[in-house]
């Protein structure tokens, strides 16, 4: 296994990622520091003299040396050959740039299916209830769809409520939608939305850290966040309850240096209580429609997909007839 060729780094990068659970940070670190290839060998060469790294690479190697196997790691090729999907490492000339907010959390491969050019575009990143309310849903809905109007991508996590809803308004506005998965692009989760998946496939792309026919896991849910952060100039957190898990992923998001915003709703809806968490703890600006969106990302000095009117106000829409101009202001 020692022998792997010294220039396969995408190989390398597949056998971690085999072998790694997503956001594992000594993998990261030591990637980071040494290259995929001699990580690998680390799995099973003694470390460097250095003993903080040695008690790190020693630890590491004992969970995950085990799992290092380049048998997996072609069958993960073979499988997403199979499924027309590709692989993506750094260096690849669609590899998405906003990946290097996440330093030693960065992915160690991508992988993709549809259009990875999608990656690298101006994107809102969609957060929310699996159990969305009609407010929510309708909310989720209005915003992407401006988005899309705008010409940013949106992208979510392809779960059911919130994240559903602003992917099929993307669709039915003409934009581009991304999903990013916590199982791999074969094993598609939840089966109920193949019909979507195929869709967001056609019109952006549905992404993945892990191997194409890996399992969703409650670990990969809550590392997805982090992904979607990376590709978003910015992420809304539409609704979410006390407990949701989009508190994570906006937590994570204003962590790495995104823009977060949220939707305010009634007092008494437990449905939001989450995201008036987020403004009272000053982690969320609040968030009415994309206008607000749109001026959060431009305060950033994030670039816009398109640029406001003179007046600062009301956002340019594209002139569409699969998206046509809509009023941002919510009813609450």
């Amino acid at each position: 296994m020692t022998d792997i060729a010294l220039d396969d780094d995408r190989l390398a990068r597949v056998m971690l990622a085999c072998a790694s659970e997503p956001g594992d940070t000594v993998t990261g670190r030591l990637v980071q520091s040494f290259g995929a290839v001699e990580t690998v060998r680390l799995g099973f060469l003694p470390p460097a003299d250095d003993s903080k790294l040695r008690v790190d690479v020693d630890h590491w190697r004992a969970r995950v040396g085990p799992r290092l196997n380049m048998d997996r790691a072609q069958e993960a090729f073979d499988v997403t050959e199979r499924v027309g999907a590709q692989v993506l490492i750094p260096g690849d000339k669609v590899w998405p740039a906003g990946m290097s907010v996440l330093g030693d959390h960065a992915a160690l491969a991508l992988w993709v299916r549809g259009d990875p050019a999608h990656l690298s575009q101006p994107a809102i990143g969609v957060l929310g209830a699996r159990a969305a309310t009609g407010y929510g849903a309708h909310v989720a809905a209005e915003i992407a769809s401006d988005a899309a109007a705008q010409g940013f991508v949106v992208v979510s996590g392809g779960a059911y409520g919130i994240d559903a809803a602003a992917h099929r308004a993307t669709i039915m506005a003409g934009g581009a939608t991304v999903a990013v998965l916590a199982g791999g692009v074969e094993r598609l989760y939840p089966a109920g939305h193949a019909q979507l998946f195929e869709q967001i496939a056609k019109s952006g792309a549905l992404v993945s850290e892990v191997p194409p026919d890996a399992a969703p896991t409650r670990w990969r849910f809550q590392q997805r966040g982090r992904l979607i952060a990376a590709l978003s100039s910015a992420v809304v957190v539409v609704e979410a309850g006390a407990r949701a898990g989009a508190l994570l992923h906006a937590a994570q998001a204003a962590e790495f240096g995104r823009p977060v915003g949220a939707v305010p709703g009634p007092i008494t809806s437990a449905a939001s209580s989450g995201c008036h968490r987020l403004m009272r703890d000053d982690i969320a600006g609040l968030v009415t429609g994309m206008n607000d969106l749109t001026l959060m990302i431009r305060r950033a000095g994030t670039p816009l997909a398109r640029t406001l009117d003179s007046d600062g106000t009301e956002p340019t829409r594209l002139s569409s007839s699969s998206a046509p101009a809509r009023t941002t202001s919510l009813s609450l």
